[in-house]
């Protein structure tokens, strides 16, 4: 199978860590911290020039090309305390095989809803926009919102896309046995989900999503099985959470379970019927020493026998899971996946990480009682590399491995 491979240019100026000391997010002096930290900010803001102004071929600049380089420059430091709202952002060209050759954008923000408050961990928001000569296009905007109150907890993730992807079917026996063919994926996925916080570390909340997709010029449309080509269903839910990370993008201790319920009634969409899915998420990190982290994530998502297959389980169609397998190769009701990564820091604001891993996608859980049927498990490792392009918000880019395939994925935070 062909491989994805996406080239991003980007400045990698460096200072700082790209892993904190897991120390850093706890705080015992509220006002020291505060008068240190602004301390630094005002240090840095007095020699901003600096940074620019000493690269020679840099001194005849637009002003605007320095400040921009000096962002970079001292990217990493945590000025949410002074500002609003802290922005980071960069352009690249880019060229993957579904997408062909094209341009891509990325902004990332952090802010504090009080901004005297340092115990009060940063929020966070991100957007990134990719656009391509064959007409592919991606915008995702996501983020979570930590109120002042320090037990609630707002997350949101919009994705809205035009892909043409290879298609094989829409279960796992039939994506194993089918030709390759194709089709144009049209995608609306919207997900809000609200968490407050009962005791130290136990969460209780509600969620919603949202979910259109239309798929067009389907070369063999009898893949489908049936189906129709186009959905929209809306989807109501909870969320129970255990939850002792020390950083929501970049945790380097603790652990996160979750389980989220969901119904998607008849009447909120035009799927043939009510299902509905049981989503498992845990998530253990450990830390080795101060700048190496072993984190641990297993998720499962079981949906009811009736969920239309536009809401099914796609192998690598997340950026988290199965990386390097191409989107959609592998494609069933429901998904169980493992895996474990070693994350370490190289070098300042560089930093490196190995995983290892596999998943399997299957019908029911039925399947797996008999060997004929038995669901197949799909290998998955690789590598990849860390630059913190702002406070604890790592750009990574991983190439990963899988059963006769390899691709290059490129994103923003930690994929888990």
């Amino acid at each position: 199978m062909k491989h994805c491979l996406k080239i991003i240019l980007c400045v990698c100026l460096a200072s700082g860590a790209i892993y904190p000391d897991a120390r850093s997010q706890e705080f015992s002096d509220t006002d020291s911290l505060s008068h240190t930290a602004i301390t630094e900010i005002d240090s840095d803001e007095r020699n901003a020039t600096l940074y620019a102004d000493s690269i020679g071929f840099l001194r005849k600049t637009p002003r605007w090309m320095r400040q921009y380089i000096n962002s970079l420059i001292k990217g990493n430091v945590d000025r949410t305390h002074e500002k609003a709202i802290d922005i980071g952002f960069g352009m690249a060209p880019s060229y993957t095989y579904e997408a062909s050759v094209g341009i891509g954008a990325m902004c990332t923000g952090l802010y504090r809803t009080n901004r005297s408050d340092s115990t009060l961990i940063p929020s966070d928001v991100f957007a990134s926009f990719n656009a391509s000569v064959n007409g592919f296009f991606v915008l995702m905007i996501k983020g979570n919102n930590l109120f002042s109150d320090h037990k609630s907890r707002l997350s949101y993730k919009m994705e809205l896309y035009r892909k043409r992807l290879n298609f094989w079917g829409i279960d796992a026996e039939s994506t194993s046995r089918n030709p390759k063919s194709a089709y144009d994926r049209r995608q609306i996925d919207l997900k809000v989900q609200y968490v407050y916080r009962l005791s130290n570390s136990l969460y209780i909340g509600a969620q919603a999503r949202f979910d259109y997709t239309d798929a067009r010029r389907m070369k063999n449309p009898e893949y489908l099985l049936g189906e129709r080509p186009q959905y929209y269903v809306t989807g109501l839910g909870l969320l129970v959470e255990l939850d002792t990370r020390n950083s929501i993008l970049t945790p380097t201790r603790g652990y996160y379970l979750a389980y989220q319920p969901m119904v998607y009634p008849k009447f909120m969409g035009n799927a043939p019927s009510f299902f509905n899915s049981h989503t498992l998420i845990g998530n253990i990190y450990v830390g080795l020493s101060r700048r190496t982290t072993l984190a641990f994530d297993l998720y499962a998502n079981i949906n009811s026998a009736r969920a239309p297959w536009t809401m099914r389980e796609m192998i690598a169609s997340d950026g988290i899971r199965m990386r390097g397998y191409y989107m959609g190769s592998y494609l069933d009701n429901s998904q169980i996946s493992l895996q474990m990564e070693l994350r370490q820091n190289i070098y300042r604001r560089l930093g490196g990480v190995v995983w290892l891993g596999g998943a399997s996608v299957f019908s029911s859980l039925k399947d797996f009682k008999s060997k004929d049927s038995r669901p197949q498990w799909l290998p998955n490792w690789g590598i990849g590399a860390r630059f913190e392009f702002k406070h604890n918000v790592n750009i990574r880019v991983d190439y990963g491995f899988g059963r006769h395939t390899s691709g290059l994925l490129f994103s923003i935070g930690e994929a888990f």
